[in-house]
C-alpha cells in the first residue's frame, strides 16, 4: 500500500536520455499526466514557482476540475514555467523515490524540454543566451569590451535585444570583464600540500563562464582566501561551460558536447588528488548531480563528482581538519544572506552561513527562499516579471534584518541571483544596501587587499 511520504532520504534515478523512448512525446505526456494528477492531490509546492500555480489553474478552470480535463497542449505552459531549481524534489515533495509513486517533477520537465528542443521549438535568442562561451569571447579585448558594455546598456540596444533575442529591456544584465579571470590569474605560491582527514591539501579552480567573463573579482577573492590559508592552487588547464544553461533548455546533445570537453580534463585533476572548486553553485551542481545522473556508468564523471566542492564546503571542511585560519580582523556588520536553490540542492548544509558567523562583529540572517532569477529565466522578456514576482517575498524579507532596519550588505552565493536580489530591492524601493559575494566578504573579513 502506498503511504504518505517517506521515512527514507530522497534518491535520484539516472536520466535515460540516450534511450529513443525518452523523446517519445506521447509517452512523456502520459507521464506528465500521471505526475500532474499526484501534484493536484497534494499542492504542497504551490508557492515555490510559477509551474505549480499554472498547473493548478489549468485544473481548476476546466469543467471537470481534474487533470483529465486539461488539454495536453496546455501542459507546455507548465513546462515553460519550470527552471529546474529542484527545490520541489528536495524540500517539498513527499512522493519522490524511493516512494512507489516515483515523482520526479524536475526531471519530468527536463524530459519535456528535451523533446521541445529536439522538435526545433526553442528560439535563436534562447539558444544564444545559453551559449555562454560564445558571447563571452569578446571579454578582455581592449576597447571592444568597453564599447560593447556601453552599447548594451543604452535604451536603443536594450530595446533591440528585447525584440530580437527576447531579453527583457529592464532586466539586469552583467557587463563583460575588461580582463578575463583565466587570463590574469596569479600563480600560487609553493606551499607544501597539507592533506586533512576530510580535505585534499591542493585545489584546482574550475573558473566558470560567469567568473571568467563577467566578475573575475570573485575568483580573485577565492584565490586570496586560499593563499591566506596556504593552500596551493592551480587553474584548470582548459574548460568549457559546465553545461547547465544547455540543460535548462533541454539541449542534452549540447550538454554532452561540454561534458566531453570538461570531464577528461577534470578527471585528471581528480586522479592527481586535487579538490576541484567551482564558485558558482549551478556549475558545482552540474558536476555533482546532473552529469552523474546522465552518465551513471562513466567512471570519470563519477570521479569528478567525488572531487567537486563548493568553496565554502571546502573551507569549512578545512576548519574541521584544523587547517583554516580563523583570525578575522574586519567585522562585516549586518548581513542578509540568501542560500541559492542550486546551493541547497547540493545537500552540504549552510556552510557559507557557518563561515560568515565566525567573523566577530557580524550578524547573519539567512534566507532559504528562491530569488526567482534561475539562470536565463530572470532575464527573458517572457518571464522577467514572473521572476521578480517569485523573488518579491525574499526581497522584502531580506530588507528587514533581525537586528533592526536594513542590512549593511546583501549577499548570495549565486552571483546572478545576488544582482537579481539587488534589482528587486531597487524596483520595490526597499533601500540600496551594497550587494557583495560571500567570498568577497570573507576576503574583507581577513583584511586582505
Amino acid at each position: 500500500m502506498a503511504t504518505e511520504g517517506n521515512l527514507q532520504a530522497p534518491t535520484r534515478h539516472a536520466i535515460d536520455w540516450k534511450n529513443p523512448g525518452f523523446y517519445n512525446e506521447d509517452a512523456a505526456l502520459q507521464e506528465m499526466e500521471r505526475i500532474f494528477d499526484i501534484c493536484h492531490g497534494c499542492r504542497r509546492c504551490v508557492s515555490l514557482c510559477g509551474a505549480f500555480p499554472t498547473l493548478f489553474d489549468l485544473i481548476d478552470e476546466n469543467k471537470t476540475m481534474d487533470v483529465e480535463g486539461v488539454d495536453k497542449k496546455d501542459y507546455w505552459k507548465v513546462v515553460d514555467q519550470c527552471y529546474l531549481c529542484d527545490l520541489c524534489y528536495m524540500t517539498k515533495c513527499p512522493y519522490v523515490p524511493p516512494h512507489p509513486w516515483n515523482v520526479d517533477f524536475p526531471h519530468t520537465m527536463l524530459r519535456a524540454k528535451a523533446i521541445k528542443f529536439k522538435k526545433g521549438e526553442v528560439g535563436v535568442g534562447e539558444r544564444l543566451l545559453a551559449s555562454t562561451d560564445v558571447h563571452g569571447q569578446i571579454a578582455g579585448i581592449p576597447i571592444v569590451v568597453q564599447v560593447a558594455n556601453a552599447v548594451n546598456h543604452t535604451k536603443l540596444a536594450r530595446g533591440l535585444m528585447e525584440k530580437t533575442l527576447g531579453v527583457d529591456k529592464d532586466a539586469w544584465l552583467p557587463a563583460l570583464a575588461t580582463r578575463k579571470f583565466r587570463s590574469h590569474t596569479p600563480v600560487s605560491k609553493d606551499y607544501p600540500v597539507r592533506d586533512g582527514e576530510k580535505t585534499p591539501g591542493k585545489v584546482a579552480i574550475f573558473a566558470t563562464c560567469y567568473i571568467n567573463y563577467n566578475e573575475p573579482g570573485i575568483g580573485h577573492d577565492l584565490l586570496k582566501i586560499l593563499d591566506h590559508n596556504e593552500v596551493p592552487y592551480v587553474l584548470v588547464e582548459k574548460e568549457k561551460c559546465c553545461g547547465m544553461p544547455k540543460l535548462e533548455l533541454g539541449d542534452l546533445d549540447g550538454v554532452n558536447e561540454h561534458k566531453e570537453a570538461n570531464i577528461p580534463v577534470l578527471a585528471k585533476y581528480a586522479r592527481d588528488g586535487y579538490a576541484i572548486l567551482a564558485a558558482v553553485p549551478s556549475c558545482a551542481l552540474m558536476f555533482k548531480q546532473e552529469l552523474p545522473l546522465m552518465y551513471p556508468i562513466d567512471a570519470d564523471v563519477q570521479l569528478v563528482k567525488e572531487h567537486m566542492w563548493d568553496p565554502f564546503e571546502y573551507l569549512m571542511a578545512r576548519k574541521r581538519d584544523g587547517l583554516l585560519k580563523t583570525e578575522f580582523t574586519t567585522p562585516l556588520g549586518k548581513i542578509s544572506y540568501q542560500i541559492p536553490c542550486h546551493g541547497r540542492v547540493q545537500n552540504i548544509g549552510k556552510k557559507t552561513e557557518e563561515m560568515l558567523k565566525m567573523v566577530p562583529g557580524t550578524s547573519v540572517q539567512t534566507h532559504e527562499r528562491c530569488s526567482g532569477h534561475a539562470g536565463t529565466f530572470g532575464v527573458k522578456k517572457a518571464t522577467h516579471q514572473q521572476a521578480m514576482k517569485i523573488g518579491k517575498p525574499l526581497f522584502k524579507a531580506m530588507a528587514q534584518h533581525k537586528d533592526g532596519g536594513l542590512p549593511d550588505v546583501i549577499s548570495s552565493d549565486c552571483p546572478l541571483g545576488g544582482h537579481h536580489i539587488a534589482q528587486g530591492f531597487e524596483v520595490n524601493q526597499l533601500g540600496a544596501p551594497p550587494q557583495k559575494h560571500p567570498l568577497t566578504l570573507i576576503r574583507t573579513a581577513y583584511g586582505l587587499e
